[in-house]
């Protein structure tokens, strides 16, 4: 929590070895044994390296399958330490799954995440019933502060966008719950703007967010997120420079985060593109693809592949186009990226028409007008519902009631 990260790592090598050796109770030893491997693995995740976490996690999931196993003795332990419980098994559980979603969902694994995030909040449901321990509302919000972020991404904004309310209403219960969870709020209340094309709101959003926070990696994420926001205004430029001066993935990055990085390499890329600066948005890109590919940072990999195949498209290289931008597809399908399949669909169909391929431009033009219909009906859903109201909300706590809206307010131009 101090963030001495250069600490971290001989430390949790030292506990490993103090867990594995101790003797003892094994459902306190296994206990013991999740507590380390929480940590273990929430730090690999902090840093964004969504790969090498993956043989902790799975250990992790094999100790709490074991812990559940196993019975609790009746026999009181000698030592009166040996009776510290650090988290009730129930509790283990829902931990073990938020972890796991909060893998899935930054490894670009959004259906794992969906379906670990419906066990968690099922097994929730049951605990809060019986236990009112502050913990659960904890673990709830950071459940739905992640599944909001997968329906970001899959086309889901209205659902997204009623799981912000609900968010919001856990809030108002704690005060506690509120001032550690409010930047993120506003924060998903941005990335909801972007994604309904809501650019001044998703300004404010962003700005009130990085008033609350005093977290780095989320200060980051929320800089990263307002300079896409910039660029695709178009008229902010001694803004963006400003804010991309602070992000510089070349150097001084203010974070250790390997996922960071990489995105703040692709926004790079992604505002030379803008610019016309084609060598330099590909080398940014390049760096992006080439940390993506080591840590299976699978979105920021689809998103890379998809612009990569753009600028070789406008630069008349529609053979290297189309090497990017069909595994662009596939990893999107795979994901699933709506937003990604869009953009890859409308490149397959310019691409294919432009080689004379006529069969394959017009199988890839219907895909696009099912994305584009898909996202669409999504858009008119989200704007109508009464909680679009949040997004206008940037002071004090999260409002109760919602005036019913009148439909979309936005132009879905832009979005197609």
């Amino acid at each position: 929590m101090e963030r001495k990260l250069q600490e971290v790592h001989p430390l949790l090598t030292l506990c490993g070895q103090i867990v594995e050796n101790w003797q003892g109770n094994p459902i306190q030893k296994e206990s013991l044994r999740v507590f380390f491997l929480v940590l273990q693995v929430t730090h690999y995740l902090d840093a964004g390296q969504v790969k090498s976490v993956k043989p902790c996690l799975k250990q992790l999931q094999q100790c709490i399958q074991t812990i559940s196993t196993l019975h609790d003795d009746e026999i009181l332990p000698s030592n009166p330490a040996d009776l510290f419980h650090w988290l009730p098994k129930e509790h283990m559980c829902v931990l073990v799954y938020l972890v796991t979603v909060m893998h899935s969902m930054q490894a670009g694994y959004l259906e794992k995440a969906q379906k670990y995030t419906d066990k968690a909040l099922m097994q929730l449901e049951k605990l809060k019933m019986l236990d009112s321990s502050p913990i659960l509302s904890s673990f709830q919000v950071i459940l739905l502060e992640h599944i909001i972020m997968c329906r970001l991404v899959t086309g889901h904004k209205a659902t997204a966008l009623q799981e912000i309310s609900q968010v919001c209403q856990l809030c108002q219960q704690s005060p506690r719950l509120f001032s550690n969870h409010a930047a993120q709020l506003h924060t998903l209340l941005g990335l909801y703007c972007i994604s309904v094309n809501c650019m001044d709101n998703a300004e404010a959003q962003f700005t009130t967010a990085l008033r609350l926070t005093t977290h780095q990696e989320l200060w980051t994420f929320i800089v990263t997120n307002l300079a896409s926001v910039y660029i695709r205004e178009g008229n902010r430029h001694q803004e963006l420079y400003s804010l991309l001066e602070r992000i510089n993935p070349d150097h001084n990055f203010p974070v250790s985060s390997h996922c960071l990085r990489a995105a703040a390499f692709y926004i790079r890329g992604l505002f030379s593109f803008f610019q016309g600066r084609y060598n330099e948005a590909k080398r940014f890109l390049r760096e992006t693809l080439k940390m993506s590919n080591a840590e299976d940072l699978n979105r920021l990999t689809a998103c890379s592949l998809v612009l990569l195949g753009h600028i070789f498209y406008v630069l008349g290289n529609h053979r290297e186009s189309n090497n990017m931008v069909v595994p662009a597809m596939q990893l999107a399908s795979k994901i699933p990226d709506m937003s990604v399949q869009l953009w890859s669909s409308a490149l397959l169909r310019d691409l294919n028409k432009a080689c004379g391929n006529t069969i394959d431009a017009h199988e890839a033009a219907q895909m696009h007008q099912n994305f584009s219909q898909q996202l669409l009906q999504d858009h008119i859903e989200a704007c109508s519902l009464p909680e679009h109201n949040l997004t206008t909300w940037t002071d004090g706590s999260p409002p109760v009631q919602f005036q019913a809206q009148n439909g979309p307010t936005t132009s879905l131009a832009s979005l197609l």
